[in-house]
């Protein structure tokens, strides 16, 4: 059996970036994926220090699915969070590819939950399972849709 990446081994990652991951993993455990069997858990770290979590619930309407990132965003607004200082994102089902490694994207937000991020949590760290490094929102997504005057 190939080996899985261990996040956060050998990694660039501080110690409060594997203890937000741990939490993203425990919450992809909650994760409502009959259909894709893809689960996915998201921990958003607040500037407060408090910590909200996510995970992914699928639909029949594919298009209704909820992601784990935009679950945890919206708990971490819901609750009064104000400047969001992280976000992780564990993936336990994402496949290794033929070294035996994630591949790095196995695991990154999708496109809406970039956008998502980049609109409330600008300034934030994310990291995932299959990143080697963390990443800036802004690497995510470098050009994000803006409305100014909106």
């Amino acid at each position: 059996m190939a080996a899985r990446r261990t996040a956060g081994k050998g990694t660039g990652f501080t110690a409060e970036q594997r203890e937000l991951l741990a939490t993203a993993r425990d919450a992809a455990g909650r994760a409502y994926a009959p259909y894709s069997g893809f689960r996915v858990g998201a921990a958003v770290l607040a500037a407060d220090g408090r910590v909200f979590t996510g995970c992914n619930v699928e639909n029949a309407s594919y298009g209704l699915t909820l992601c784990a990132e935009r679950a945890a965003l919206a708990r971490a607004v819901a609750e009064g969070a104000g400047e969001i200082a992280g976000v992780a994102v564990a993936c336990p089902d994402a496949a290794p590819g033929p070294d035996g490694r994630l591949p790095e994207g196995a695991a990154a937000p999708c496109g809406a939950c970039r956008q998502w991020l980049a609109e409330l949590a600008p300034r934030a760290w994310v990291v995932t399972t299959s990143f080697l490094v963390p990443r800036s929102v802004g690497d995510l997504l470098p050009v994000c849709f803006d409305s100014p005057g909106v």
